[in-house]
């Protein structure tokens, strides 16, 4: 089933897998706090529940399978200080609020630019992780602080959203870090409008998420938390990702 990017239909989702004689749920939490009372309601009905990529809280999972998305925060912070010469201002575009990917995404970025003195962030934004919202959001922040030189973007659709606001600034005079190594987040780098993602890796992560299903079924213990390992794209690697 796919929300569709809705927590009420999601929460219906999985009201009905309760409801269907289900024996396990894998979920991708469009919200991690939205998600809460739902799984809740399969934790009382003794059903585990596997969270991927999103933590889900206030209820119990009996793993949770997600890019380690503090790591990669910081590898966002160390390649846009990099391409920015270590120097200047940034605005940050964040993700959908309360959701565990935004929040551990922006604290292991502040955390990586805290290495970065002559850097400051004049500007956080949540862009709801949607490129539409991003173009908006990004040409009104530009307006309140036209010395901008680098953009920071949760996931790569709100990067390109951003990039699409910068025009011919994209690449050059601004630069621009996205999160997640999507198809066009990674055209975008060929193309020298993106300097770096933080790729993902989505099929190990459903590959585990399967995997830790079946050894919950069987009545095996499984980790609380499966971390996958997320990987720094730039121009001079993204011919690795793009064959």
């Amino acid at each position: 089933m796919d929300a569709q990017n809705d927590s009420a239909t999601q929460a219906n989702q999985l009201a009905t897998a309760a409801s269907s004689g289900a024996k396990l749920v894998i979920v991708n939490p469009v919200d991690s706090d939205a998600a809460g009372s739902a799984v809740k309601a399969l934790n009382t009905s003794n059903i585990p529940v596997i969270a991927v990529d999103r933590t889900v809280n206030g209820a119990t999972v009996a793993s949770l399978v997600a890019s380690d998305n503090v790591a990669g925060g910081k590898q966002a912070a160390i390649e846009l200080a990099t391409a920015m010469g270590e120097k200047g201002s940034v605005i940050d575009l964040q993700g959908v609020s309360g959701t565990s990917a935004s929040r551990d995404r922006g604290a292991g970025f502040e955390e990586g630019m805290k290495a970065y003195p002559n850097i400051t962030v004049v500007a956080k934004q949540t862009a709801n992780f949607d490129r539409a919202t991003a173009l908006d959001v990004t040409t009104n922040l530009l307006q309140a602080h036209p010395e901008v030189t680098g953009v920071f973007a949760e996931n790569d659709e709100m990067a390109l959203g951003a990039v699409q606001a910068l025009g011919s600034r994209a690449g050059t005079d601004i630069k621009v870090v996205g999160f997640d190594g999507t198809t066009d987040g990674l055209a975008a780098i060929t193309a020298g409008t993106l300097a770096a993602t933080i790729a993902q890796q989505p099929a190990e992560l459903g590959k585990l998420a399967i995997e830790l299903a079946v050894k919950t079924l069987a009545g095996e213990k499984v980790d609380a938390t499966v971390p996958v390992e997320v990987v720094t794209v730039t121009k001079t690697n993204v011919g690795d990702f793009t064959k």
